[in-house]
């Protein structure tokens, strides 16, 4: 005899949703952030380029020195490294906490810090340390839109404002609000949330919609390296990009387990004065090494290698993976501050076309794509940037595919290992 059950236990369980009246307070906040948070992203990066140029060209040609030179390039991060250090050392606020501490969840600092923050990014972007502007600049519009928002907004959850801020900078970062609504989703994942999944991203994603638009109207952000078109995707492509991917993921894992020793080596050293010019003189010694391809955040150097795939060896393609990677290490453990995602970028580029300088029928998007995710995985531990930032490089549906299921192994070699990031007392974070 069937057993009839009571009408409460019949009821669905649906999450409520939020009503729009509740929604629409929050789009003036959210796009004055996005505004906002690009602008100081768009300026520092254009600060950034006059300075590099006046480094890198105007100062070496009117001293009749060539511009990559190596002892021009030892010359420019030494100095790099004794600028970011006096910031460092006697701005006010010391250019927020060690970097090596900081991801892309950003801490909220006083307003006091973000000249000094914003000035040694900017010098390091110009000097050619291997780091990116993102976990500066998250932190800057960070700081900024908590203070200002609780400032014109107070009756505004304390805790809206550094998502707005977090999803503003990187939809600007990467030119489309898609990044910051899969950064967002993962962050929303690991805490306790009311209502649907889009209720809670519509702020967030406002932000970083106003955000890309904005970098998009002013600096133009593209992110496709106009690789050869690969076609249909067949089993060998999928081979390539699980192995690739694979390494990839244990070449950066490598650096994970590299970073607390590199970065105590230089805590060693105790003042930003000596521990960032030896900086420099490491990356220096690694440029010589690597050539100038591997020095900057690496963006327009990728552009570079992609134009031409087939203009290095495969010998040529792995000493600027190892050199980058290497780079990338000592820059964030030295003391620049500066992001650690576009520098891993390069890395895994460089490791996609190595790996089609060996092997024939690696085609270069399936490498490249596939070595991006695999360095980025273990460099970020985020499935889903990385995921985007392999996919978007490529500007191929049918890659997507590939990714998604090389990006299984690729993840357990990664999860429950350290990540790139480091607690105050120097040890790893898991």
């Amino acid at each position: 005899m069937p057993v009839v059950q009571d009408s409460e236990d019949q009821t669905p369980s649906v999450t409520p949703s939020t009503p729009a009246r509740t929604l629409l307070p929050s789009i003036v906040p959210a796009v004055t952030v996005g505004v906002v948070s690009a602008l100081i992203l768009v300026g520092v990066e254009a600060a950034a380029d006059q300075l590099q140029d006046v480094l890198w060209e105007t100062v070496p040609d009117a001293l009749g020195i060539g511009r990559y030179s190596v002892a021009w390039m030892f010359v420019v991060l030494v100095a790099t490294g004794i600028a970011v250090g006096l910031v460092v050392w006697k701005v006010p606020g010391h250019a927020g906490p060690d970097p090596a501490t900081v991801g892309l969840d950003a801490p909220v600092l006083p307003p006091l810090v973000i000249p000094g923050l914003l000035l040694a990014n900017a010098l390091m972007l110009a000097g050619g340390p291997s780091l990116g502007p993102e976990n500066p600049i998250i932190t800057t519009n960070v700081a900024l839109a908590v203070w200002l928002g609780g400032r014109f907004i107070p009756r505004a959850p304390g805790r809206i404002w550094p998502a707005l801020a977090e999803a503003a900078t990187i939809g600007a970062l990467f030119g489309t609000p898609v990044a910051a609504a899969l950064v967002i989703s993962e962050v929303l994942s690991r805490q306790e949330t009311r209502g649907l999944l889009w209720d809670n991203l519509f702020a967030p994603l406002t932000a970083a919609a106003a955000g890309s638009l904005t970098a998009s109207l002013l600096d133009h952000p593209s992110f496709d390296l106009d690789l050869p078109s690969f076609g249909d995707a067949g089993w060998a492509d999928l081979l390539a990009a699980v192995v690739v991917a694979s390494v990839g993921a244990l070449l950066g894992m490598g650096a994970v387990r590299a970073f607390p020793y590199v970065h105590a080596a230089f805590r060693r050293l105790r003042h930003p004065m000596l521990m960032l010019p030896a900086g420099g003189v490491v990356l220096g010694a690694l440029a010589a090494l690597g050539g100038h391809l591997t020095l900057f955040k690496g963006l327009d150097e990728i552009a570079t290698l992609a134009h031409d795939p087939d203009g290095w060896s495969a010998g040529e393609f792995a000493v600027m993976t190892v050199v980058k990677l290497a780079a990338l290490v000592v820059a964030a453990s030295c003391g620049f501050r500066g992001g650690r995602i576009f520098p891993a970028v390069f890395v895994g580029t460089a490791l996609g076309l190595c790996a089609q300088a060996l092997v024939s029928g690696v085609h270069p998007s399936v490498g490249v794509s596939a070595g991006v995710l695999g360095v980025l995985l273990a460099i970020t531990r985020q499935g889903w940037i990385s995921l985007f930032v392999a996919a978007v490089l490529v500007a191929e549906p049918g890659v997507v595919a590939l990714l998604c299921v090389a990006s299984l192994p690729a993840w357990l070699l990664v999860t429950g290992r350290p990540q790139m990031q480091l607690r105050k007392d120097g040890t790893s974070v898991r």
